[in-house]
């Protein structure tokens, strides 16, 4: 029983560090998208729309009482993301190559943990 307790305040932690995560990087998009694009290798215009996926989704994820769908919400997210920086790895620019390469390993980190939080939170209903 005491492991069960311990497992959930774990995985509802780490749901919550996720959703913190999210409207931190969505503001950041939100407010500053040309700056936050250049170093990842994307259009500043694209950024501010994911910016507000981003914040939206954080928002969700710490208002919820059910996080699943949210979590599974920043998997979706990740994935765009990924389809989004994908052509920068092919870019003629080098430096364009290296930001992209670096934010693809980035998202793929983080939505490694996206997709444990919600399994981990599905597994909890």
């Amino acid at each position: 029983m005491t492991t069960m307790v311990m497992k959930e305040t774990r995985s509802s932690k780490l749901a919550n560090f996720l959703g913190w995560f999210s409207i931190a990087l969505g503001l950041a998009e939100l407010f500053a998208p040309r700056r936050v694009g250049s170093m990842v290798g994307v259009d500043g215009s694209l950024v501010q729309a994911y910016g507000l996926r981003e914040f939206l989704g954080g928002v969700g994820i710490l208002a919820a009482r059910q996080k699943a769908p949210w979590l599974w919400a920043r998997v979706a997210g990740d994935v765009l993301d990924m389809v989004t920086l994908a052509p920068g790895l092919y870019s003629i620019r080098r430096n364009r190559q290296l930001a992209s390469g670096l934010a693809v390993i980035a998202v793929a980190a983080i939505g490694l943990l996206d997709i444990y939080s919600a399994a981990q939170a599905q597994g909890q209903r």
